[in-house]
């Protein structure tokens, strides 16, 4: 699962998050006490710091041909990445596409890409 975003953990379970001034609004796809449904199947639910333990910046990042990158999707056995080593002469020595200033993407085949995990700033 590749996942960007706040997270935050309550009651033993983490929720997509989004800080909302010193609160936090998480959001769950099932009905549960004390969620009001925004739509179907999108519940939501305003947590004060003193509600829950952690709310903390989830990314996932890999390693693609020798260099860093951020996971920002996957489509079949595909991963939309884009590069974070800083380096501009190196991203376009790899063929990578400046998606915007100094914003270099591609897709990269999934089974050339390593060490796929998530990190929590």
């Amino acid at each position: 699962m590749i996942r960007d975003g706040y997270v935050v953990s309550w009651q033993g379970r983490e929720f997509d998050a989004v800080p909302d001034g010193d609160n936090a609004r998480i959001y769950s796809t099932q009905p549960a006490d004390g969620f009001e449904e925004i739509k179907p199947g999108r519940y939501v639910r305003v947590l004060t710091p003193e509600d829950y333990d952690e709310m903390v910046y989830v990314r996932t990042v890999c390693v693609w041909r020798g260099a860093p990158f951020l996971v920002l999707g996957e489509a079949d056995n595909w991963l939309r990445v884009e590069y974070t080593g800083g380096r501009a002469p190196m991203a376009r020595h790899m063929g990578l596409e400046e998606f915007d200033y100094g914003v270099y993407q591609t897709w990269a085949p999934a089974h050339e890409v390593s060490d796929v995990h998530e990190q929590r700033i």
